[in-house]
């Protein structure tokens, strides 16, 4: 039986985890009454999976040729998603001065999803290579 391959495995993983709290999350928010799609959630969720799919793929590839830099890939990796929330997500948040529990949660929910994935796929690849 063939194994399959670690990238396709994560992001199948990715999509489906990222999915199923999309939608759990918008069913939450329609639930208490406040607009599903507000607060640029599908942007935040389409962006932290990208992101999260960009950084393991950076990892598995490099992981040989820079096997004893790898956790400083990942945070870099973890830098660069905050860089991003500073440029796109932050400005439009603080238009009105605060940034509330929705708009928060509307970034930071799938940037912890993808974070925990990150983190136990990376850990798995090194487990591989050891």
């Amino acid at each position: 039986m063939s194994r399959t391959n670690p990238i396709v495995q994560f992001l199948i993983v990715l999509i489906a985890v990222l999915g199923l709290i999309f939608f759990a999350h918008v069913a939450l928010l329609k639930k208490g009454g406040f607009p599903p799609y507000g607060n640029m959630l599908v942007w935040s969720y389409s962006i932290n999976g990208l992101l999260a799919a960009a950084i393991f793929i950076l990892l598995y590839v490099f992981r040989k040729k820079l096997k004893n830099s790898i956790g400083f890939l990942f945070m870099a990796g973890s830098f660069l998603k905050f860089i991003v929330f500073f440029i796109v997500f932050y400005p439009p948040y603080k238009t009105d001065g605060d940034m509330d529990k929705l708009e928060f949660a509307a970034f930071f929910v799938p940037y912890v999803i993808c974070l925990i994935m990150e983190t136990v796929f990376t850990a798995k690849m090194l487990q591989k290579m050891s």
